[in-house]
């Protein structure tokens, strides 16, 4: 299996499969001299780690992570820093229950990889979907906390859940305050909830939705990414699809954009102190594959979970007809805990575009 690794000169490459011993990550490419320890990564993890909440899989898993190469102290450091040779990084799977999939080991779950990975390799893991879990993301938000170290504090990485299956958040009572005062993410005070008492109500009927996340970087100075085949959007695009259940992405007003007329869609702008003001952001951040210095505003859906207690028509391995129920621990709306993985890989884009232009410029 190719194409376990992401990115150009910070590039993230992710090992291991859900129900294995563990599972990891090398980040190649980061700079020297940057103060790096566990305790820096271990806050986005404790975000994404499942057993958070009753709306999320019950699965147990602490998620403490060891970085295991790519960091030196001593007595001139006053600390660990990292000395810009790959940084590998470990955390231990101590919940697996591989039992709870037995049934299934023959059947392809609709809507998931199983019978893609079939037909691929002609070998699965069917032990919650081996690489194809979601429990690899874990990795990503690891190296999305290294990204964040190498853009520094001027650069803001923030996300929320702006919709659960049919029902929107209301942007008008957005507050990132709100955001981790609540299990779901949420900058809408009020529609926490209405969604908690959907989510209690999918579980009981063994049943899953979709969600929207929304991904704001702010800081951003104007001239990152490159014209054509190395766009800033295009590369953001890439990641959010790279993440498990996504099935669509937009920047800025994005897919509306196609109601707008050109007086609405274009940003004017007028001089400012520091360069260009705009007057709206309907582009997200993102003119020709270039930053603008605007918040660069990434949007994408994620449908519901595929492993689901009602039965579902489905094929076996030998192509019978038969019936398929999902046992085990899953996530009702995979979108909740999505929330800091595309935070990550927004993270892990903007890094590596920080150190492309800088490599261009110089």
């Amino acid at each position: 299996m190719s194409h376990n690794s992401f990115g150009h000169l910070f590039r993230l490459t992710t090992w291991g499969e859900s129900h294995g011993p563990a599972i990891g990550a090398v980040i190649d490419g980061c700079p020297a001299g940057i103060p790096l320890n566990e305790a820096d990564i271990q806050p986005f993890l404790d975000k994404r780690r499942p057993g958070t909440s009753r709306h999320v899989t019950p699965r147990q898993e602490p998620d403490q992570v060891k970085i295991l190469s790519g960091v030196f102290e001593d007595e001139r450091t006053g600390g660990p820093v990292t000395t810009g040779t790959p940084i590998s990084l470990m955390i231990e799977n101590q919940d697996a229950r591989s039992k709870d999939y037995s049934q299934i080991r023959d059947k392809w779950r609709p809507g998931h990889a199983d019978y893609t990975y079939d037909a691929k390799y002609g070998i699965r893991d069917y032990r919650g979907g081996g690489r194809s879990s979601a429990r690899e993301t874990a990795m990503r938000v690891a190296g999305g906390a290294i990204a964040r170290k190498v853009l520094g504090e001027d650069i803001r990485v923030r996300a929320a859940l702006v919709q659960i299956g049919g029902r929107a958040i209301d942007r008008s009572c957005w507050d990132w305050a709100e955001v981790d005062n609540n299990p779901f993410f949420c900058p809408d005070a009020e529609t926490v909830g209405l969604w908690a008492q959907d989510m209690d109500n999918l579980r009981r009927e063994g049943s899953s939705t979709g969600a929207i996340i929304e991904v704001v970087c702010s800081g951003l100075p104007a001239g990152w990414g490159a014209p054509v085949y190395g766009k800033l959007d295009s590369d953001m695009a890439a990641a959010m699809m790279t993440i498990n259940a996504v099935k669509g992405v937009e920047i800025g007003s994005g897919f509306a954009s196609a109601a707008l007329r050109g007086e609405e869609a274009a940003d004017e702008m007028r001089a400012g102190q520091n360069g260009p003001e705009f007057l709206s952001n309907h582009n997200g951040g993102v003119l020709g594959g270039i930053s603008t210095g605007q918040d660069l505003v990434i949007r994408f859906a994620i449908k519901p979970t595929s492993s689901i207690m009602v039965p579902r028509r489905t094929l076996d391995r030998d192509f019978e007809e038969t019936e398929i129920v999902t046992r085990g621990r899953h996530d009702p709306c995979v979108g909740i805990r999505a929330v800091p993985v595309g935070e990550a890989m927004a993270a892990l884009v903007l890094a590596d575009h920080m150190m492309r232009h800088r490599a261009q410029m110089e």
